[in-house]
């Protein structure tokens, strides 16, 4: 028998577009990201000046939206599928967790071509977790046993198990 402890499950996804500059890209791309995933996205701001790309503190240069529990699933098959169901094992982590690109929004099933926007690309991390993960969120100071811990290996045999991922070198 199986301890439930040990079962892999999707914490988050996080979509992330960066548009480079505020004003009416960044809402029309806010707008595109909120018909992909069904939930409302918050615009992302700089932390740092860059004089070069004419960047300040404050500004808002991009967009981002977090999915949870079924929502993050059903939208993770639908991603997968723009990829053609392959990742690269160099997109994990020590931990476990999952980052990987689509280049062009068109290739996910479901989402319409806007020509106001054209043609742009965005960022999935996909974060994994176990039962008792969140007792290392706590202010408490406790941490996850390092047999606790996902390996980038089970997380890899839990995306093919799934979502039916090949994984390449």
């Amino acid at each position: 028998m199986e301890n439930p402890m040990r079962d892999i499950r999707i914490e988050k996804i996080t979509l992330n577009v960066g548009v480079g500059e505020p004003g009416e890209k960044l809402e029309k791309i806010s707008k595109l990201l909120a018909q992909i995933s069904g939930s409302k996205p918050v615009n992302t701001t700089t932390k740092r000046r860059i004089p070069e790309w004419n960047i300040r503190p404050g500004l808002q240069i991009g967009t981002k939206v977090t999915l949870r529990k079924s929502k993050a699933e059903e939208t993770l098959k639908r991603l997968f599928t723009a990829v053609e169901n392959k990742v690269k094992s160099s997109a994990f982590d020590k931990n476990g967790n999952l980052s990987f690109g689509i280049s062009e929004y068109v290739h996910i099933p479901g989402a319409k071509y806007d020509y106001t926007v054209g043609i742009v690309g965005l960022s999935v991390a996909v974060t994994l977790s176990r039962r008792g993960f969140g007792i290392a969120r706590k202010r408490s100071g406790n941490k996850i046993g390092k047999n606790h811990l996902i390996t980038p290996q089970e997380a890899m045999d839990f995306l093919r198990g799934k979502y039916n991922v090949k994984i390449e070198d």
